[in-house]
């Protein structure tokens, strides 16, 4: 079977790609949307870097126990045998952050506001369509390249020494 090498091939990279997306989508991701909301300052932003450890948690649990189980049978059920990766990655991409912009629209606004309330449900909508826009095109155009970027690097370097050592 084809391997990908930009994709992760053993739970031990599997980490590693989760670490690289979660990492740089809630630090760029989580700023943009408070800047949106609250406005951009400096104090903003040095309040959303209070809670960016605690949403990085957050997003790591979601993405494992929720968004990555259900989009991968949204995957199982949409992805076409002839699809190619490209058009698997948007998709994934979509399902993914249309899951997780869901529960972060509800999650983020009670851990950033440090109360469980039902403010989140009132405005619900526009700030669903907000946060799953900053979302989608930083995962689409950062994240994610960036990650697989990583990938192809780190297989690239186990090929070469695999190489030498066959030599």
């Amino acid at each position: 079977m084809y391997r990908e090498d930009r994709l992760p091939q053993n739970p031990k990279e599997g980490v590693l790609f989760l670490l690289i997306i979660s990492i740089i989508s809630v630090n760029t991701i989580a700023p943009i949307i408070m800047g949106m909301q609250l406005g951009f300052s400096k104090e903003n932003y040095l309040e959303t870097l209070k809670v960016i450890p605690f949403m990085w948690v957050i997003v790591v649990l979601l993405v494992r126990m929720v968004a990555g189980p259900i989009a991968t049978k949204l995957m199982k059920q949409f992805a076409g045998k002839t699809d190619g990766f490209n058009a698997r990655v948007l998709l994934n991409i979509l399902f993914n952050v249309t899951i997780l912009s869901l529960l972060l629209t509800i999650i983020g606004n009670w851990v950033g506001t440090k109360q469980i309330s039902l403010e989140p449900f009132q405005n619900f909508f526009p700030n669903w369509f907000r946060n799953f826009g900053v979302a989608f095109w930083i995962e689409l155009i950062v994240a994610q390249p960036i990650a697989r970027f990583a990938m192809k690097k780190l297989h690239a370097k186990k090929a070469s020494k695999a190489e030498a050592v066959n030599l």
